[in-house]
C-alpha cells in the first residue's frame, strides 16, 4: 500500500505507537477540558494533558485523492489556525517531546461516498512514550471525520494538542443533512461551497439541494436549456454543468454527498416559461379573493403544476431526470411530490374531463408516479419523496405504487406522528419535521397586504404570521428525538434527519446565521445523541460547548449567530435557569 506523508520540512521515521487501553474509564462531556463538536460517542481521557504540536508536524496517509485533499487541508489548519478558546483549557502542558506525526490507516480505500458508508474512526494521542498519534478508520470518509476531531483538539499559539486520550467514534444515524432551497432566492456557488465546508466541520454528510421550485429554475440542463434560459431569475443566477461538477467534487473532498431535488408535479410554476402547454394554473393569483383556503391554486405565491395527462409532460420530465442523474452521481434522487393542490389541476380542461368520468385526483397522481418512478429507478437511483405522496388527506397514491425497496419518504408535518405513520407502512424515513427542524420558521409571513398584522394592541399574535412558528431554537432542535414513539423495529427504519432552510425570507446575506449553530445542534443529536451516559438530556452542559464551538466556527469563516452573551461564556453555568450546583 502506497502511503503519502505531508509535512513542511522535517522527515520523520515511524516509531512505536502508544495505544491506550480500552479499559480506561471515560469522562462525561461536561468535564472535557477541550471541546469536540459533535461529542464523540466514546472519549477515554483519564488524566487530561496537552503537548506541543511540532512546527514540523506531519500526517502520513494511504494514497487516495479525496483523503489526500483532506489531509492537506487539515495539516494547514492545525499548523496555522492557532485557535484561542474563549476559556483557556485547564490542561497540564507536559514536558514530553512535541507530537511529530499522525499516522492514518484505512481498511478499505475504495468504499464510495454513499448512504450507509462506514464513518467510524479511532483516534489515539499519547502523552508520553511516543511522538506519533494514530487515526484508524474503515473508510476514507471515517478518516475525514477523525481528522476533524483531531483539528478541534489543537489550539493556541504555538499549537498545543490534547494528549493522553483515546476516542472511538461512530454516528448513531447514517443520514445527517441540510436542505437548502435555491429557487425562491438564489445562492452563488461560493456560498454553497461554504455551506459544504461548514457541514463537514459538524460531521454532517448530506446536502439536500432543493434546486428548483415555482419561483425560478436556476439549473442549466443540457437537454432542456430553455427551463433555465426562461425560468432563472437572470443570466447570472444559474447553476451550470461546470458549477455542479465543482460542487459535487468539493463535496467529495469534504465527505458530503449532494442529493438533488427537482420537485414535481407541484412547485413547478417556473417551467411554464419554457413549456406552458404542460403546466396547469400557471401564473394565476395563488389565492383568489374571498376564496376558501381549500380553493387556493397554490400554498404560496407562485402557481403551476405539471399535467400528468399530457404526453408532452413526460418527454420533458424524462430529459430532466436523465440530465440531473448524469450531473449528480449520488444514489439518492429526490423527486419532491409535496403540496399538490387540487384546484390547480381542476382548472385544466383535460383533467376536468378525466374527473367527469369518475376519475380521481389521486389516480392522476398515480399516473404521474407510475410514469416517472421507473424512469428514476432505471438509472440505479433510490427515490426520495416528501411524505405527502402517501399521507396527504386528498391527493395521495396507494402504497402499492411506492415499493419500499425503491422509495424513501421524508416527513415534514405533524412531528413524530407522521414519522410513525410512514415507518408503520414499512418505509425508510428521513425526518425533517417542521415543528423542530425548519430553520426558516418564526420570521413572520412574507405575503404582502396581510391584515392579520393589523390588530388592536393586546391581540394575541399567535405564531406571528409564520405558518410554522415559533422560531426553532437550538435547544428545540437538540432535544428532538427523531425516533420518539417508535418501537425498536420501527426505529431501524429511520435513516436520520435534515434541518431545512426554505428561502422565502433567506438569501446569502443571512444563510450562515439562519443555519448555524442550530444545524450543529442536530449534528450532535444525530451523531452521538442528546443524552448523557445515564440517559439524561444533556442540553445544559451542551450550552457551554456549543458556545465555544460557535465561536470556533466564526473564526473559521462561518457566520454563525451567537446563542448567549459573551458574559455567559466567560462564566460557565451562570446563565442557566437553575444554578449548576443546585440539585
Amino acid at each position: 500500500m502506497c502511503y503519502t506523508k505531508f509535512a513542511f520540512s522535517l522527515s520523520l521515521s515511524l516509531i512505536s505507537i502508544f495505544i491506550l487501553c480500552s479499559s480506561i474509564p471515560e469522562i462525561s462531556a461536561v468535564e472535557y477540558p477541550v471541546n469536540v463538536w459533535p461529542k464523540p460517542t466514546t472519549f477515554h481521557w483519564t488524566s487530561p494533558q496537552a503537548i506541543l504540536l511540532s512546527p514540523n508536524f506531519a500526517i502520513s496517509n494511504p494514497d487516495n485523492r479525496y483523503l489526500t485533499a483532506a489531509v492537506n487541508r487539515y495539516l494547514r489548519q492545525v499548523l496555522k489556525e492557532n485557535h484561542q478558546p474563549l476559556i483557556e483549557p485547564p490542561l497540564h502542558l507536559t514536558s514530553e517531546s512535541p507530537l511529530q506525526l499522525l499516522i492514518i490507516t484505512i481498511t478499505d480505500l475504495t468504499s464510495p461516498l454513499t448512504h450507509g458508508v462506514d464513518e467510524s474512526y479511532n483516534l489515539t494521542i499519547p502523552s508520553s512514550g511516543s511522538t506519533n498519534a494514530t487515526l484508524s478508520a474503515h473508510t476514507v470518509w471515517g478518516a475525514m471525520r477523525g481528522l476533524e476531531t483531531f483539528s478541534q483538539l489543537v489550539y493556541s499559539k504555538p499549537s498545543i494538542v490534547a494528549s493522553g486520550l483515546y476516542i472511538s467514534d461512530v454516528p448513531l444515524f447514517k443520514h445527517r443533512g441540510i436542505v437548502l432551497d435555491t429557487s425562491r432566492n438564489y445562492y452563488p456557488v461560493e456560498d454553497l461551497l461554504r455551506l459544504i465546508k461548514a457541514m463537514s466541520m459538524n460531521k454532517l454528510n448530506v446536502f439536500h439541494w432543493h434546486i428548483t421550485d415555482s419561483q425560478s429554475f436556476p439549473l442549466v440542463l443540457p437537454s432542456e436549456p430553455e427551463l433555465a434560459g426562461k425560468g432563472a431569475y437572470s443570466e447570472d443566477m444559474k447553476y451550470t454543468v461546470e458549477d455542479v461538477k465543482l460542487l459535487v467534487e468539493f463535496g467529495m473532498e469534504y465527505g458530503v454527498r449532494i442529493v438533488p431535488e427537482i420537485d414535481m408535479p407541484a412547485h413547478i410554476g417556473s417551467w411554464a416559461e419554457a413549456y406552458p402547454e404542460i403546466v396547469t394554473c400557471a401564473n394565476m393569483f395563488w389565492w383568489p379573493a374571498e376564496a376558501k383556503w381549500a380553493d387556493r391554486f397554490a400554498s404560496e405565491p407562485g402557481t403551476g403544476q405539471l399535467n400528468p395527462l399530457s404526453p408532452k409532460t413526460y418527454e420533458v420530465v424524462k430529459n430532466v431526470i436523465e440530465d440531473v442523474a448524469n450531473m449528480f452521481p449520488d444514489s439518492f434522487y429526490h423527486a419532491g411530490g409535496d403540496e399538490v393542490v387540487p384546484n390547480c389541476w381542476k382548472v385544466d380542461p383535460s383533467i376536468q374531463t378525466f374527473l367527469s368520468k369518475n376519475g380521481t385526483l389521486g389516480q392522476i397522481l398515480e399516473i404521474f408516479v407510475n410514469s416517472t418512478l421507473p424512469c428514476i429507478t432505471s438509472l440505479h437511483r433510490t427515490v426520495v419523496y416528501w411524505e405527502d405522496v402517501l399521507l396527504d388527506s386528498i391527493i395521495k397514491v396507494s402504497p402499492s405504487v411506492l415499493p419500499p425497496e425503491n422509495v424513501i419518504l421524508q416527513t415534514w408535518n405533524n412531528g413524530p406522528d407522521n414519522t410513525k405513520r410512514v415507518v408503520a407502512s414499512g418505509y425508510h424515513v428521513i425526518v425533517s419535521s417542521s415543528d423542530y427542524y425548519y430553520l426558516d420558521c418564526g420570521h413572520g409571513g412574507f405575503v404582502g397586504n396581510d391584515s392579520q398584522y393589523d390588530q388592536p394592541p393586546g391581540t394575541d399574535p399567535g405564531n406571528g404570521g409564520s405558518w410554522c412558528g415559533p422560531f426553532k431554537t437550538w435547544q428545540t432542535i437538540y432535544n428532538y428525538d427523531i425516533t420518539y414513539g417508535l418501537s425498536e423495529i420501527e426505529s431501524k427504519l429511520v435513516l436520520g434527519g435534515e434541518v431545512a432552510l426554505f428561502s422565502e425570507q433567506a438569501d446569502p446575506s443571512v444563510m450562515d446565521s439562519r443555519i448555524w449553530p442550530r444545524a450543529s445542534a442536530m449534528a450532535e443529536a444525530l451523531w452521538s445523541g442528546n443524552r448523557d451516559e445515564t440517559g439524561k438530556k444533556r442540553y445544559a452542559e451542551a450550552t457551554d460547548r456549543l458556545n465555544e464551538w460557535r465561536y470556533r466556527m466564526v473564526t473559521r469563516g462561518i457566520g454563525a449567530e451567537p446563542i448567549q452573551p459573551l458574559w455567559c461564556v466567560k462564566n460557565p453555568g451562570m446563565c442557566n435557569t437553575v444554578h449548576p450546583f443546585v440539585s
